[in-house]
């Protein structure tokens, strides 16, 4: 007989989810209230916080409330009803998509509902299965996921090791000779962990100089709003734009909002627009964040103020960071990890510590994310933060890593705490 197949989650939760009772409503879905920004309540209390995606501070920007606010008393949440191709069809996303397509210096664009779901589904429509494709190790999760619809071939290059990237476009290229397939390269613009530049430049150096024919695939969620003389992200940094066959964005990190696009030469968005299962099969993107989108492009393109704020308070605190002796490895981007040694329930209690005595919350990121013995803090600044904040900031992180190298936090036991967990 057949067991039961839910009998595998009593005897395991998962990686992480065996530590919920624990951790559930403090490390892991933590409530944060108020307005969103630099200050906001966790369980009662001010704090400063560092983990909020909302680089230009967009989030509460009041040209974009009022925005959004309008929107909203137009047209509700739920027009349009259906898909876009068949009842969902708006002037409103054929605008913004034309806006995108046009700052992102590509022919064409899409819309998508959710920037995960719309990775997967773009990975399964750009790829059959005798195409194989050439991934970095550290490609986020949705890049991971959309890869395991692929029935095709896949190999893996170390994270930003060009050495490891030829090796692995040499057995691809082997493959594909037999299969008769494509090369896709996926890479990121910006890793969000370490905060490092996917080698963008250096990939497209090995197309340019023939060695290998393949079309290149870049996530740059955390790139786009933050880099490159415009903002057009990674690829504008490094001065590849125009080489990047295939960019993915989202409306969730310096747009402050929900969703996301990808910007090709028409021919292919055309084929996604046709091929994309999560796009025909799901409801249009709502107006009112349509129309948001558009106010939120349009700060980030004439408001540099915002992204040389962003960039004033990063270098200052990235600085800071590094005279002070912490390891923040090879960032140089906003995102900012301050990388330490310890163990898991060294990491609850220095997390505590911060969170309850000195009133600041960023994210803890431990193993099974990174491996076992490291704790990231990971810090995201924004345009809304101070130097005072920064000044703070170092200042309490100095503290902690005196208290974590004392054995301060060394315990047999994560840290607890009583959460009220009942939804309201």
């Amino acid at each position: 007989m057949a067991q039961d197949i839910f009998d595998k989650i009593n005897r395991f939760r998962g990686p992480i989810g065996q530590y919920s009772k624990g951790v559930h409503g403090y490390f892991t879905f933590p409530k944060l209230e108020g307005e969103l920004g630099s200050r906001m309540i966790f369980r009662g209390k001010e704090c400063l916080i560092w983990s909020l995606n909302n680089y230009l501070g967009l989030a509460n920007h009041p040209e974009v409330r009022e925005t959004d606010a309008k929107a909203a008393a137009q047209y509700g949440l739920a027009y349009p009803m259906g898909a876009r191709m068949m009842t969902g069809q708006t002037s409103e996303h054929e605008k913004l998509e034309n806006e995108l397509a046009e700052f992102m210096g590509k022919e064409d664009c899409i819309l998508l509902n959710f920037g995960f779901q719309g990775m997967v589904s773009a990975i399964d429509s750009l790829v059959g299965r005798n195409d194989i494709i050439v991934y970095d190790s550290e490609s986020h999760a949705c890049i991971i996921d959309g890869m395991r619809l692929h029935s095709g071939k896949r190999f893996v290059f170390k994270h930003n090791d060009m050495e490891s990237f030829d090796k692995q476009m040499k057995n691809a290229s082997v493959l594909a000779d037999k299969t008769g397939g494509g090369i896709l390269v996926i890479t990121e613009g910006v890793f969000g962990m370490a905060g490092d530049q996917g080698k963008l430049k250096d990939i497209i150096e090995f197309r340019k100089s023939g060695k290998y024919n393949f079309r290149l695939f870049v996530d740059d969620a955390h790139g786009f709003g933050t880099l490159g003389k415009t903002g057009q992200g990674a690829g504008e940094e490094q001065g590849v734009q125009k080489e990047i066959d295939v960019l993915f964005g989202t409306f969730a990190k310096s747009m402050a909002s929900i969703g996301g696009f990808i910007c090709a030469d028409e021919y292919i968005i055309e084929f996604l627009r046709y091929n994309m299962r999560s796009q025909i099969y799901a409801k249009a993107l709502p107006i009112t964040i349509t129309i948001g989108a558009r106010k939120r492009l349009e700060l980030l393109r004439t408001k540099p103020e915002l992204k040389n704020k962003l960039w004033e308070i990063t270098n200052a605190l990235q600085n800071g960071f590094r005279e002070a002796g912490f390891n923040i490895g090879e960032t140089n981007t906003p995102v900012t990890p301050v990388i330490m040694k310890g163990s898991l329930a060294e990491a609850t209690n220095l997390t505590f510590d911060l969170r309850e005595n000195f009133n600041i919350f960023c994210s803890i990121i431990i193993y099974p994310v990174i491996p076992k013995g490291t704790i990231i803090l990971r810090i995201i600044p924004t345009a809304t933060h101070t130097l005072e904040d920064v000044k703070y900031t170092i200042d309490t992180f100095k503290k902690l890593k005196s208290k974590l190298d004392s054995g301060e936090y060394r315990s047999e036991e994560l840290a607890t705490v009583e959460v009220d967990n009942k939804k309201k």
